[in-house]
């Protein structure tokens, strides 16, 4: 099995013939970001989205157009889809603690939570002279991001094709009433959300303890509401915590072998 990380929280996951898509995200509000290249999006046999968020949900009809990729939403999602009068014929609602199969791949869905973005977080992007003189725009950007509501519909996907296994979160958040799958040959991280992220993201070390660590959706994938993350102390912090994991941040549109 291999990954592709497209930036923000899009992932391409190949195993043999199959390739699924997660969460595809045009970054149209920062062109200067690493663009999809929608030919090979459209290789892949189905679409998840862990959470119909903005950045996760709001490109998927572009991605699919002129296709029939299959995509699989919650049933939320598909409700806020018919409310942007985007075209639902093929999304699949799904459900926590299903087991899905596209082709070589086994899909487990687990419960999760959306990352709570702490006080520091909310003052620095509130305070950033950034906010400020961009204040039209982010204004804007609120009033999109407002329209995707969630309805505690957030998954952690497991993902294995029978040799290796990945965990993909689409936010940094966890039920801590959930007993999460352990030991996967990777867990893919979303490095954006709160401070001290080498510090929170412990949690998720000791709720999941993969072999590997990947970070991503640390890019400023929504200006001027966001920003680059510094990504300096994410592999030393995995290494201290699971010293015998590796951890490594991706380059967007490189392979990687699970």
């Amino acid at each position: 099995m291999r990954i592709k990380w497209y930036g923000t929280a899009t992932l391409l996951l190949e195993s043999g013939d199959t390739r699924i898509l997660i969460d595809p995200y045009l970054k149209k509000l920062n062109p200067s970001l690493y663009r999809i290249p929608l030919e090979e999006a459209r290789t892949a046999q189905a679409i998840f989205i862990t959470h119909p968020h903005l950045d996760h949900f709001a490109d998927v009809g572009e991605v699919t157009d002129g296709t029939v990729i299959p995509v699989f939403v919650s049933e939320n999602g598909i409700r806020l889809a018919e409310k942007m009068k985007q075209d639902t014929d093929g999304m699949i609602p799904y459900a926590i603690n299903e087991e899905i199969r596209i082709g070589s791949f086994i899909i487990h869905t687990y419960h999760s939570r959306h990352c709570v973005f702490d006080v520091a977080t909310v003052l620095r992007v509130a305070l950033a002279p950034r906010t400020w003189l961009h204040a039209i725009p982010c204004i804007k950007l609120i009033h999109s991001a407002l329209k995707y509501k969630l309805q505690d519909d957030v998954f952690a996907l497991h993902i294995s094709d029978g040799e290796k296994s990945v965990v993909v979160l689409g936010s940094a958040g966890l039920d801590e009433n959930v007993t999460y799958p352990q030991g996967a040959d990777l867990m893919v991280f979303p490095y954006q959300g709160r401070s001290r992220m080498h510090k929170y993201m412990e949690r998720f070390l000791e709720a999941f303890r993969p072999k590997k660590v990947m970070a991503d959706h640390f890019d400023d994938a929504f200006p001027p509401l966001t920003h680059r993350e510094n990504v300096e102390k994410f592999v030393p912090a995995v290494k201290k915590y699971l010293p015998d994991a590796e951890a490594f941040v991706p380059q967007e549109g490189e392979w990687y072998e699970v």
